[in-house]
């Protein structure tokens, strides 16, 4: 199977970053290390080109009214300018894709979904567009995207725009560079403070080289899995999957029941969920997607999702994914390590408390 370069593929290579295959496209995994990837970030600025996502764009009177009627989330009462975190789901309330929505104006909505969702994404959206006044056009193909990330990423970005005010988290901006227009939404996957910046190519193009001027780390695909697990985002084919409705994921707080209709809201206003999600510490191991989870009893009672080494933390974490009715009355829970049991520590809150606004 042939894969896909994004437009910074030969920026990638120049600077000696280590490509690998992801969700159809040669991507770079890191380019020096994990750990300075992960440290820069969460420390100073770091950049990841993330042009592999993909962007619809949709547009007319119905605009809101269609994307309100596709996700969980509430999109119609947001105000405009905000981005909106969503699942998207099936009629039986399983997810396909999780996503965010940007309300750029009225009658004009961005939606950025995962890489390897694109084309799924694109045609379940287009299978729903009946009756509704607005155009949906898939733009992935003419679209890059960099995510600048680190409590320096304001100071870094703010000069390089025509304007760029102290937006809120989760807000989007039009403006340019260069002369060029760009979309600018103070989003990112890391925790940490940080824009997503969206343009045409030889745009996205010339900000990543001043980026490099600038001496921004630029930060591969692992450090960018280890920084989302540290503040424990999920992950579209880890903690969120076609089998898994949005309670399962710990996503309940995006299923807005009162909307008056989306779809899958006639199977989640009586669904409960199946699986509970923890998140689990290991002093000694370390856990990887797909290791069984136990009980005091050595029964296995879930499974790992996502597991790395925390750079922060220097310890084993884990987010895993165990069946409601067996969750241990005595929070003990092991992760099973190549036939050997590990103890894992339960903690409610993020293994990591990110910098962002």
């Amino acid at each position: 199977m042939t894969t896909l370069r994004t437009h910074l593929y030969d920026e990638h290579v120049k600077l000696g970053g280590k490509i690998v295959p992801f969700a159809g496209w040669d991507m770079p995994v890191q380019y020096t290390s994990v750990k300075d990837e992960v440290l820069a970030v969460r420390q100073n600025v770091g950049v990841f080109d993330v042009s592999h996502m993909g962007e619809f764009f949709v547009e007319g009177d119905d605009a809101e009214a269609f994307v309100d009627h596709l996700v969980t989330n509430d999109i119609l009462n947001a105000p405009n300018g905000k981005a909106i975190y969503s699942p998207l789901c099936r009629d039986n309330g399983t997810v396909i894709d999780d996503l965010i929505v940007y309300k750029l104006k009225p009658g004009k909505v961005l939606i950025c979904v995962n890489a390897s969702n694109i084309d799924k994404d694109f045609n379940w959206m287009k299978s729903k567009h009946q009756g509704y006044s607005c155009s949906l056009t898939n733009c992935s193909n003419i679209f890059s995207l960099l995510a600048l990330q680190g409590p320096k990423a304001f100071e870094t970005l703010r000069p390089l725009l025509s304007e760029l005010p102290d937006m809120e988290y989760y807000s989007i901006f039009e403006t340019s560079f260069q002369g060029h227009p760009v979309i600018v939404a103070r989003t990112g996957y890391t925790g940490e403070d940080g824009f997503e910046i969206f343009g045409h190519h030889g745009t996205i193009k010339s900000l990543w080289q001043k980026f490099m001027e600038l001496k921004v780390t630029p930060c591969g695909l692992a450090a960018r899995d280890v920084l989302r697990l540290e503040v424990c985002y999920p992950l579209y084919g880890h903690e969120l999957n076609d089998e898994v409705n949005p309670y399962d994921a710990g996503l309940g707080w995006t299923v807005k029941l009162p909307k008056q209709s989306f779809i899958g809201k006639e199977t989640l206003v009586s669904k409960t969920a199946k699986y509970k999600l923890v998140k689990l510490i290991l002093d000694k191991g370390i856990p990887r997607e797909g290791y069984p989870v136990l009980n005091s009893k050595n029964e296995t009672i879930g499974v790992v999702t996502s597991g790395t080494m925390s750079v922060i933390l220097n310890k084993g974490v884990a987010l895993a994914r165990i069946e409601f009715d067996k969750t241990p009355s005595d929070d003990v829970f092991l992760v099973d390590i190549r036939q050997k049991p590990f103890s894992a520590q339960l903690t409610k809150k993020p293994f990591v408390t990110g910098g962002h606004k």
